[in-house]
C-alpha cells in the first residue's frame, strides 16, 4: 500500500533539492541566453565564416546528448588541468547546451521582424545599437517568449541528468529516499508532483507575461 508517512517525510528533502534544480536551471538559462546572443549574431552575420562557426556550435550542442556534454565538461576539464566543482561543471554544461537552442529561438524571432522596420529606424537616424535595443529586441522577445519559457521547462526536466556529477537535485534525492526507505513509489510520486508544480507555475507566469506583452 501507498505509505503517506514516507511520502510526507520525503517532501522537505525534495523541496531542498528543488532549490538546486531551479537554481542550476535558471543559471543555465541566463548564462545560456547571453551566449546565445553571440551565437545568434554569428548565425545572422553577413560573413560566411561567422555563419559557419555559429552553425557548427548549434549543430554540435544540439546533436550531442546533454548527458554526454555533462560528462565531457566534468571529466575533460580536470584532464586539461582545470579542476572545477561539480556545481560549476553542471552550470557550464547546461549553459552551453541551452545556448544552442536559445540561439535558434532568437534567430527565428529576429527573422520574423519585417525588414522595413530596420529601414525605418535608419531613416529616423537611430544608431544600430539603438535599433537593436529599441526596435528589434522588444519585438523578438515578445515573439519568442513562449519558446523561451518552454526551454526553461525543458531545462528543469533535463536537470535530472546533473545527478551524474554528484549534485543532489530532485531526481537524485528521490533515488536516495527510495534506496533508504525501500519505498520507491512514494519517493518518485513526490518528485513528480514537485516537478509538475514547478513547471506548471512557470507556464502560468509565462502565459500571464505573454498576455501582458500583447496588450502593452
Amino acid at each position: 500500500m501507498f505509505s503517506m508517512t514516507v511520502f510526507l517525510q520525503g517532501i522537505p528533502l525534495l523541496l531542498q533539492a528543488a532549490v538546486a534544480t531551479i537554481g542550476i536551471s535558471l543559471a543555465g538559462l541566463v548564462i545560456g541566453f547571453f551566449v546565445a546572443i553571440g551565437v545568434c549574431s554569428a548565425r545572422l552575420s553577413p560573413h560566411r565564416a561567422w555563419r559557419m562557426a555559429g552553425g557548427a556550435y548549434v549543430f554540435f550542442f544540439r546533436g550531442v546528448p546533454m548527458l554526454v556534454q555533462l560528462l565531457l565538461v566534468y571529466y575533460l576539464l580536470p584532464f586539461a588541468g582545470i579542476n572545477v566543482p561539480p556545481l560549476v561543471a553542471a552550470i557550464s554544461a547546461v549553459s552551453l547546451c541551452s545556448a544552442s537552442y536559445i540561439a535558434e529561438i532568437l534567430r527565428g524571432g529576429f527573422l520574423s521582424i519585417a525588414p522595413g522596420q530596420i529601414e525605418a529606424a535608419r531613416m529616423l537616424g537611430l544608431a544600430p545599437l539603438d535599433t537593436l535595443r529599441r526596435v528589434l529586441v522588444p519585438q523578438a522577445f515578445k515573439l519568442t517568449l513562449p519558446s523561451l519559457v518552454n526551454e526553461m521547462v525543458l531545462l528543469i526536466k533535463a536537470s535530472s541528468l546533473i545527478s551524474v556529477v554528484g549534485i543532489a537535485e530532485i531526481t537524485r534525492t528521490a533515488q536516495n529516499i527510495a534506496a533508504s526507505t525501500y519505498r520507491p513509489l512514494e519517493a518518485y510520486v513526490a518528485a513528480g508532483i514537485i516537478y509538475f508544480v514547478i513547471c506548471g507555475a512557470l507556464s502560468l507566469v509565462a502565459h500571464a507575461a505573454e498576455v501582458r506583452l500583447q496588450h502593452a
